[in-house]
């Protein structure tokens, strides 16, 4: 399964996003903001290309799924959250999206974990329109 990740709207608060999957539109994204320069839990991860497992996280106590290989960051998952301050450099996803924020948070997870269920191979490409 390959997931594609397109960031385009960036503030000082955040990054907003649109997420497909197999070419498909599926939801919206909110990541931290992106920087020149990395301020640990505040900082989204580089563009780029990645594999995802999904594995039990101690910190939500349930199974998410985890980026691998990310220069310079550890743990970074995709879950539930609606701003800014639920992230610390994760990704979020929602059905709605507004300035700073997205809702539909908990519905658009479920949804996508149902879709990453029993696949052997999760790809994710992050990718930035021009700013």
């Amino acid at each position: 399964m390959n997931l594609r990740l397109i960031r385009s709207v960036f503030t000082d608060v955040s990054t907003i996003g649109e997420m497909y999957i197999d070419g498909e539109k599926y939801c919206y994204t909110l990541e931290d903001p992106v920087r020149d320069t990395k301020i640990p839990g505040l900082t989204a991860i580089p563009k780029g290309h990645y594999r995802i497992v999904i594995t039990h996280s101690p910190k939500f106590g349930r199974d998410l799924p985890l980026l691998l290989d990310v220069p310079n960051y550890e743990g970074i998952r995709i879950h539930p959250g609606n701003d800014a301050t639920d992230t610390a450099g994760c990704i979020l996803v929602g059905k709605t999206c507004g300035k700073n924020f997205i809702g539909g948070s908990r519905k658009a997870f479920a949804a996508l974990m149902e879709k990453l269920k029993g696949q052997t191979e999760i790809n994710i490409d992050i990718e930035e329109m021009e700013k």
